[in-house]
């Protein structure tokens, strides 16, 4: 069963790559983002952990999800009716904008957990899982699809997450693991990772990436 998932991860990656990239002029999508700014940042980076960074992310990616939040299938409601004047090029345009700009790094913390009375022994299950994933559990590890250093895979849609707020990320993947995120293509694949993932992980991968660049 273990292998099996593994194998549906790797299948979906490969599949995904052949599909073609969205096509935004950056320049344009500046204006468009104006009312987004204050809970994202000019540039996509937000100051607050409950709100992403957008920065970098992958033009794809940030495309998708602004096609399924404006149709209702992820509901957001901080951003209820924003996109409802945009146009299918102005989606494309926007993502490309947050795509063309650099990432600030959150930084991962010295966090301790349950269990670690030693930061760093926390840092390290968080590299672990997201470098080695738990054979025991069957969590496949993070690089396969985010790229060893956290910047994605831009052709097959999956988001680059190094430098992300880490509380983001935690709050994510419990959504995943609940299944209260289940929209859009890639939702499947990390609700199957989530399911497997315990909380002492989750919080420790989330921070780790944090400080990826």
């Amino acid at each position: 069963m273990k292998k099996s998932f593994l194998t549906i991860i790797c299948l979906v990656a490969a599949f995904t790559t052949t599909q073609s990239l969205a096509s935004g002029d950056a320049a344009a999508g500046k204006s468009k983002v104006a009312v987004c700014a204050g809970c994202h940042g000019g540039d996509g980076n937000s100051m607050v952990a409950s709100f992403p960074k957008l920065a970098g992310l992958g033009e794809k990616y940030l495309y998708r999800q602004l096609q399924i939040i404006q149709s209702d299938e992820r509901v957001i409601v901080e951003m209820t009716g924003l996109l409802n004047a945009s146009s299918d090029q102005d989606l494309q345009d926007m993502a490309a904008y947050y795509n063309s700009q650099s990432r600030q790094i959150s930084g991962a913390q010295e966090i301790t957990m349950i269990g670690y009375s030693d930061p760093a022994e926390a840092m390290a299950l968080g590299e672990n899982i997201y470098r080695g994933g738990n054979l025991e559990t069957g969590v496949p590890s993070c690089t396969g699809c985010h790229s060893p250093a956290g910047h994605g895979n831009g052709p097959a849609g999956y988001p680059a997450l190094g430098g992300q707020h880490a509380g983001y990320i935690e709050t994510q993947l419990l959504k995943y693991r609940s299944g209260e995120r289940a929209s859009g293509a890639n939702a499947k694949i990390m609700q199957g990772v989530a399911e497997r993932l315990s909380n002492k992980e989750i919080k420790a991968v989330a921070n780790y990436i944090s400080g990826l660049n």
